[in-house]
């Protein structure tokens, strides 16, 4: 079993994996080493035949609050598992290369992971928090819980992996990014985001008693039944959509780098803090 400093990782007696964001200090914010070890979780779980239901779940009171943005660990110190280089080119070469590997690289391997997935998900998922989340096959959320991505604030177009109009639907997709608004979890299950709204008590209980049944069926059937649903989403365009909204994402950092000697709009902070005080 891995040695994981930034999540946990178990596996039941009826063959469900838990994989838990375990950095409730920064409210689960995502760095480097994170990422590769919830990727190498999933390699774990895919790998283990006994498995057959993965969970990803986040200690604390809020899920994730999006990229930790003081990460400075190097790549040097990861396995690459995209074939994206050159990490450390200047300029928007190897910003681009980094985000294509961390960001797009790795949440499209997640989101077709061969196993049926379930988010359990509490209090604030912030940008970066919703790829966790949207990769995932399933999502119930606590009663409590919201969703956001005020990152446009920032000069770019939302949070990398774009799949806010899958997700939302379009014209709530155009709300949300325009203004930094919020989803309350009733909200994101009317739109089909979330499958289930419950009691922050009940979250546990209830994720666990859906994968245990779900874990009663064949992999077999499982499998085809995921591999049969995201077959349709890429038919109707997911994939070349989620690579679309990257190379503007790129534009959006190069064009900050010229106007403002760096990747985003430094405005941005301030602005996405004062929104958050005003509630």
């Amino acid at each position: 079993m891995a040695d994981f400093s930034t999540i946990t990782y178990d596996v039941s007696e009826t063959g469900v994996a838990r994989i838990t964001l375990n950095k409730p200090e920064t409210r689960n914010a995502q760095n480097k080493r994170m990422l590769y070890e919830i990727n190498d979780a999933f390699d774990l779980a895919g790998h283990d035949t006994n498995v057959k239901v993965v969970v990803m779940a986040a200690a604390g009171p809020h899920f994730s609050s999006g990229h930790d943005l003081r990460d400075q660990e190097p790549f040097s110190e990861f396995e690459p598992v995209t074939n994206w280089g050159g990490f450390d080119a200047p300029g928007q070469e190897g910003h681009q290369a980094m985000e294509e590997e961390l960001y797009l690289g790795l949440c499209w391997r997640w989101r077709n992971f061969p196993k049926p997935t379930i988010a359990e998900v509490q209090g604030k998922v912030i940008a970066a928090g919703l790829m966790l989340v949207w990769v995932c096959d399933i999502i119930i959320a606590s009663e409590e819980a919201t969703f956001s991505d005020p990152v446009v604030a920032f000069g770019v177009n939302g949070v990398e992996y774009f799949a806010h109009p899958w997700e939302f639907g379009t014209r709530k997709a155009k709300e949300l990014l325009f203004t930094g608004g919020i989803m309350s979890a009733a909200e994101a299950k009317s739109t089909g985001m979330v499958n289930h709204v419950v009691e922050r008590e009940e979250l546990t209980g209830f994720v666990t008693q859906m994968a245990d049944r779900i874990a009663k069926r064949p992999a077999m059937g499982l499998r085809l039944a995921k591999q049969s649903v995201n077959q349709a989403e890429d038919a109707q365009g997911l994939w070349t959509a989620l690579n679309a909204a990257m190379s503007l994402q790129q534009l959006g950092h190069a064009n900050a780098r010229i106007v403002h000697g760096m990747p985003v709009d430094p405005e941005g902070a301030k602005t996405i803090r004062e929104d958050a005080k005003a509630g």
